[in-house]
């Protein structure tokens, strides 16, 4: 597929330049001019622009965020990386919104079938379901993990927007979404029906309030999506005034960048999305430089990462039966060697194994292995356990 069709060139010519000649803007190989599309060989990371904003609840003018958060990621240093990274550009905007969703999904499934991750900066939030899609053409199950204050279920007869596209993947038939993991929600933006609902379908959810509290304890969150999505939305106003609904509390900047390298750190992830950045009501650039930082995490996080996992990697690994008198079988956990990392087993039989090859075994905390070994069964087992039984 010649995805360059959907693109259009990054025009920098109003963008400040960098004294810094090792700087990211120098690094990156970036579609600047027609006729000089980025070539796929051997790259491993794409940033990815989407200036749609049609989709946005109450903060038009996020369209403007990609080119803005460019400017700051641009002028940074890069860390000691050995992977290669191309911007291919802003996509188009369609006729309707359909067709942008159309264009960023196709581009997706190309890049996901080369083994590159896609870094895409929006734009409002609803372009998470144009990356849903992507893996949906692929026939792939997956894991979402998504960093906002709310669950963005709307109303299912809705139009899909910003706050309503979590309901248009839930509903979709045949339906690839596993589980779908929300860190951050706060509790006054979210209807108590919305929560029950959340726990009815086994999805993981985490307050504000405890993930601040032990920040450690959402890195299984993390490492168990396939795609993980932040809403600057989830980061508070002070540190993060460019958008229309920011609110005085949410995460702290160095918290939002913190989980941004757990993302790239993390060997499943396949696709990243930032949303939401608002140039008309930022200060001083203040919020496009925080996600450009965020960025550079999570590529500083993808360089260093270790590609383990239990299943294919045994030896690399110690390996725990923990007798919980609350369950049948043992609970087998594993903790890697190199990264001290903690996983566990889900007990399921082979043709459910076959079926979620990539989900019955879960990344979990040393917290859990304690829980177990004090002779309850984990929060985080039970979630899998019943999706899988």
């Amino acid at each position: 597929m010649e995805i360059s069709l959907y693109f259009d060139p990054v025009n920098t010519t109003d963008f400040t330049a960098s004294e810094n000649k090792k700087s990211l803007g120098d690094l990156i190989d970036i579609y600047k001019e027609a006729d000089s599309f980025p070539s796929l060989e051997g790259v491993q990371l794409a940033i990815i622009g989407v200036t749609e904003d049609r989709g946005a609840v109450n903060n038009e003018g996020c369209s403007n965020g990609p080119d803005e958060i460019r400017q700051y990621l641009y002028r940074l240093f890069a860390g000691a990386w050995k992977c290669k990274i191309v911007d291919l550009g802003n996509i188009k905007n369609g006729h309707t919104v359909s067709d942008t969703y159309f264009a960023l999904s196709s581009t997706m499934e190309e890049l996901l079938r080369k083994e590159i991750v896609p870094i895409v900066i929006g734009g409002s939030q609803d372009l998470s379901y144009a990356m849903y899609k992507a893996y949906e053409a692929m026939a792939q199950i997956i894991n979402i993990t998504s960093v906002d204050n709310s669950f963005d279920l709307g109303e299912h007869e809705e139009t899909i927007n910003a706050h309503s596209y979590l309901s248009k993947i839930i509903l979709t038939r045949p339906n690839f979404l596993f589980n779908y993991a929300n860190i951050g929600y706060q509790t006054y933006f979210v209807d108590q029906e919305a929560i029950g609902l959340m726990r009815k379908l086994f999805f993981d959810t985490v307050r504000l309030g405890m993930a601040q509290t032990a920040l450690e304890e959402v890195e299984p969150l993390i490492r168990n999506a396939d795609m993980v999505l932040f809403d600057i939305s989830a980061v508070r106003m002070s540190d993060a005034p460019g958008n229309m609904n920011a609110s005085p509390n949410g995460f702290y900047g160095e918290e939002a960048c913190q989980m941004a390298r757990y993302a790239g750190f993390s060997d499943k992830l396949s696709s990243v999305g930032f949303f939401e950045v608002n140039p008309l009501c930022d200060r001083f650039g203040q919020t496009a430089h925080l996600v450009a930082q965020m960025i550079w995490y999570f590529m500083d996080g993808f360089a260093f990462r270790s590609n383990e996992f239990p299943a294919k990697d045994d030896d690399g690994f110690f390996k725990y039966h923990v007798t919980v008198k609350e369950h049948e079988e043992p609970i087998v956990f594993f903790k890697s060697k190199r990264t001290d990392r903690w996983w566990m087993e889900i007990n399921c039989k082979l043709n459910i194994r076959e079926k979620y090859a990539r989900h019955y075994i879960v990344p979990c905390s040393f917290a859990d292995y304690q829980t177990a070994c004090s002779d309850e069964v984990p929060d985080r087992f039970w979630q899998v356990f019943q999706k899988l039984m």
